[in-house]
């Protein structure tokens, strides 16, 4: 950008845990506690080899396993750096639909789908959340971590696929309804920065360092 040297940097590495047997099996896991997998762990290892290298300032994760579980297997190169877990990360509240099969899901709730497909943003999961909230706290949740360290420091959150999505559609100027056109991969890499009030990006679903853990979902 023209304007990356007028004022410091703050850079954040937006992250989503590796896969999940949920994941694996197209399970909407939203709040359930779900671990990493086997190629969940290998995806969050090589993730963190890419991030070997970086001089990261401090760690945030979503307290949800799979998660913290993605965020500690990078720490474990950065022992030193400070982990928090922050409930502003947590994935979006699917409510009656936690633990539903997309399948069934596609037969059972075709009303529901229909709204869904139309207006993702205001229409509300059963019992739970919709996008609009999910953003709200998400970008909260950022912006609140970013205001507590000085001006290039380097900062690593790790959240799930709906928070990621639409903090990146914020940060990209996409309107809610429009959030199926960031995608948002098992381990995958985001790179954005914070300079004054504006938040921008620089990298979005980067999965290169997965080339040897076979397909990412």
């Amino acid at each position: 950008m023209e304007n990356d040297h007028e004022s410091p940097i703050t850079r954040i590495l937006l992250i989503r845990h590796g896969e999940t047997d949920w994941n694996r099996l197209h399970r909407f896991q939203g709040r359930s506690d779900l671990p990493l997998n086997q190629k969940g762990r290998d995806q969050a290892c090589a993730l963190a080899l890419e991030l070997k290298g970086q001089s990261i300032t401090a760690i945030y994760s979503s307290p949800l396993s799979r998660a913290v579980e993605t965020a500690g297997l990078i720490r474990a190169y950065h022992p030193s750096v400070p982990f928090f877990k922050e409930e502003g990360l947590l994935e979006m509240d699917l409510g009656e639909f936690e633990g539903m099969e997309a399948e069934r899901w596609m037969v059972e709730y075709s009303d529901f789908i229909k709204s869904w497909r139309e207006s993702p943003a205001t229409v509300r999961m059963p019992c739970g959340e919709n996008l609009q909230e999910v953003q709200a706290r998400a970008i909260r949740t950022l912006e609140r971590i970013a205001r507590l360290y000085p001006a290039e420091s380097t900062l690593l959150l790790c959240s799930h696929n709906f928070v990621n999505r639409a903090i990146l559609c914020h940060a990209l100027q996409i309107p809610l309804d429009r959030f199926r056109e960031v995608r948002q991969d098992t381990a995958a890499l985001n790179v954005l920065s914070v300079q004054g009030e504006q938040l921008m990006v620089k990298v979005v679903n980067d999965c290169s360092h997965l080339k040897d853990c076979g397909e990412a979902t």
